[in-house]
């Protein structure tokens, strides 16, 4: 399969500390990998280097087919889809739900001159019904819960028809019920064949959805494992990815881990 991500022997320095060390890392364009790791470990990083807001200390990166250092990001970014906390942050509280996603297709936070063609409507309001938003269309996106705040977020990323998703912890800070709701669109939408490569950092694997495929474990700028997600998500490497001995359990192909007994 084509790939979307590559890394090869890449390095992210601050000061004299290697946020990343040395990582070859793939991303296919039929894959949905999830990357976990205690804080620190370096997810975020990687997230901002597939979304090409950051660019590698030493090594290359490879987002779809044009190399960072030697392309005009401007022009790949909207090819990426990327949905975070810091962008919600940037979104103006009384702006719409309808133009918080509309406004994706020119890849612009707040709704200033543009003019929006007929077809960006009808476009964005099939998103919010497929994340079930469109009730929520002309409310303000400074009064919506943390779990609408959220799947706006995706809606938007996905706006566009990215060929690259990538989503920083979806699910933090979400009660229960919100979390299980997004991770029940988010599991539907990674099993669409139409559906792009999908990376997703969490710091928990009970907030894994059902149908990712593949794992990326990291810890203190380092892989510990990665592959296939029911081959490589094994207890033993939980456990050296966090620190300390780590039970797993799998259940219709959601995961819980806990401290194990000693």
């Amino acid at each position: 399969m084509p790939q979307v991500v590559s890394f090869a022997d890449v390095v992210v320095r601050r000061n004299t500390r290697n946020i990343l060390d040395h990582i070859d890392w793939t991303v296919d364009d039929d894959q949905r990998w999830v990357v976990l790791g205690p804080n620190g470990a370096g997810k975020t990083t990687i997230l901002q280097l597939a979304a090409t807001l950051l660019h590698p200390t030493s090594g290359t990166v490879t987002v779809l087919d044009e190399r960072l250092g030697r392309t005009d990001v401007f022009e790949l970014r909207p090819r990426i889809g990327f949905a975070s906390s810091a962008m919600a942050r940037r979104v103006p509280p009384e702006e719409t739900v309808i133009d918080v996603v509309l406004t994706a297709a020119f890849s612009v936070l707040g709704r200033w001159n543009e003019q929006y063609e007929s077809i960006d409507e009808r476009r964005a309001r099939r998103v919010l019904s497929a994340w079930k938003l469109d009730h929520l269309a002309e409310r303000t996106f400074g009064t919506l819960s943390d779990g609408e705040q959220k799947r706006v977020q995706i809606a938007r990323a996905v706006m566009t028809d990215p060929e690259l998703l990538l989503l920083d912890e979806p699910t933090a800070s979400l009660d229960l019920g919100a979390r299980e709701e997004l991770l029940q669109l988010l599991s539907g939408y990674a099993s669409e064949p139409t559906t792009p490569a999908m990376i997703m950092v969490t710091h928990h694997v009970e907030e894994i959805p059902v149908g990712f495929t593949h794992v990326l474990l990291l810890n203190d700028g380092g892989v510990v494992a990665q592959g296939p997600i029911a081959e490589t998500l094994t207890a033993d490497a939980l456990s050296r990815t966090f620190g300390l001995p780590i039970a797993l359990d799998v259940v219709e192909g959601r995961y819980a881990a806990r401290a194990a007994s000693v």
